[in-house]
């Protein structure tokens, strides 16, 4: 029997209640950023931090903030925290499970009178996932002040754009300037987050820590060629947009094969026909590309090899084509200060605590441009994620709360290192 302090069944409730919020089958979720059913997660979640006594309100982007104060409320905090929305068809894990234990964390604090040394605060940032605006990260980016120009002029599907949503949602662009945070506010951001891969069910564990995140590109590329009618355009006359996106993804697909053992990916997850007739030559195509990689020298090669090769497959059928870089980042490392407080903490709970890279690209992401960050994964059934089937158990979502939360008290009492960040090593700005 554990003597652990977080309630299993509590977590998992709340678990529970927000995947009835979009719910779209038994198992699955779509509850796209800024839409009415993320408004309804997020009045839902603000509720819960409220009622454990936390200060909690919505920020300019959308962000989700409660705050539990320490005995020194001017402090840099220790946040925790990860997302609420999902990909259209999204499991009930992804991004739930780190904003429900960041809350849990919080909740045992108040219910054991136990007083932090600096303040606690528990985030549920604003698009993560990006689906929607076709760039992620929004409400952390936002938090840092780090928006690009035309962000929230950026459309959905449905023509409805980022500052429309946000307005709807009850962020408010006119408060951006008041609603970032100063340099230095907080001290260490740690998140709790589903593998979405198999290697810590291959291995047998229930956690593991997080060494690093790849560094994603994200295109949107649009490739033009010419209409004309299906039947009577002779074939070698054709100048047949789709052909040459066609070639490209497929080309795209063998340049993240090549090495088999590299944690190279890439994918094609859009793609749009103009103007989509059965009798009509597409014109217009619009499709995304995301290319990841830990090893930035080969993840650049392959950028290279891409481009000279969209060069060339659009000379050769007369087509031209535009590159709208969406998201470009490096690799970010974790800091060694926070793995070793993770670490420690798992010993004291008798958890073998394998170390991985994680592929997906998290909150953490940003943050690791603002303090020091960490990231401890639970384990994944099958390593299936952003699809219905996606899965953690109870018990190993109860061991990742509870490793969050000893990791919690152990950085809300520790000094702060003289530029930690960089000292730790890895993740210097270019």
């Amino acid at each position: 029997m554990n003597t652990w302090a977080i309630q299993q069944e509590r977590v998992m409730e709340r678990i529970e209640a927000l995947s009835r919020i979009g719910k779209i089958s038994p198992t699955g979720v779509c509850r796209l950023a800024m839409s009415p059913e993320d408004l309804e997660a997020v009045k839902v979640v603000m509720g819960w931090m409220e009622q454990a006594g936390l200060k909690t309100h919505m920020d300019a982007f959308g962000n989700v903030i409660g705050r539990l104060e320490g005995r020194d409320a001017s402090a840099p905090a220790v946040m925790l925290g990860s997302h609420l929305d999902t990909q259209p068809y999204a499991g009930r894990f992804d991004g739930i499970v780190g904003v429900i234990g960041a809350l849990e964390v919080a909740e045992v604090l108040q219910e054991q009178g136990i007083t932090l040394d600096v303040p606690l605060e528990v985030v549920a940032f604003s698009d993560e996932e990006g689906c929607r605006f076709n760039k992620g990260l929004f409400g952390v980016r936002g938090l840092l002040g780090r928006l690009e120009e035309g962000e929230l002029e950026r459309e959905d599907k449905n023509g409805i754009s980022r500052r429309e949503a946000l307005l709807a949602f009850g962020g408010d662009p006119e408060r951006f300037a008041e609603s970032q945070y100063a340099p230095g506010a907080v001290r260490a951001y740690v998140e709790l987050h589903i593998e979405q891969g198999p290697v810590l069910e291959a291995g047998g564990h229930s956690v593991g820590v997080v060494t690093g995140i790849s560094g994603p590109i994200w295109w949107t590329v649009d490739m033009y060629g010419f209409a004309g009618h299906a039947g009577s355009v002779p074939m070698f006359m054709r100048r047949d947009a789709l052909v040459g996106a066609a070639r490209v993804i497929q080309y795209l697909h063998e340049l993240a094969s090549r090495e088999p053992q590299a944690p190279t990916v890439a994918t094609v997850g859009s793609l749009q026909v103009m103007p989509d007739s059965r009798n009509i030559i597409p014109e217009h195509v619009r499709f995304t590309v995301d290319l990841r990689d830990m090893d930035m020298e080969r993840r650049d090669r392959l950028e290279r090899e891409l481009r000279s090769f969209m060069d060339t497959t659009a000379g050769s059928l007369g087509l031209t084509y535009t590159i709208r870089e969406d998201t470009v980042s490096e690799p970010r490392y974790c800091a060694e200060r926070i793995m070793s407080t993770i670490r420690e903490s798992a010993e004291e709970m008798k958890l073998e605590l394998p170390e991985l890279m994680s592929g997906p690209f998290h909150d953490a992401l940003e943050m690791s441009r603002y303090c020091d960050y960490g990231m401890i994964f639970v384990r994944c059934k099958d390593g299936i994620s952003h699809n219905p089937a996606e899965y953690a158990s109870p018990e190993d979502i109860a061991a990742g709360t509870e490793l969050l939360y000893r990791t919690a008290l152990r950085l809300c009492s520790q000094p702060i290192a003289t530029n930690s960040r960089l000292v730790s090593g890895m993740n210097k700005e270019a």
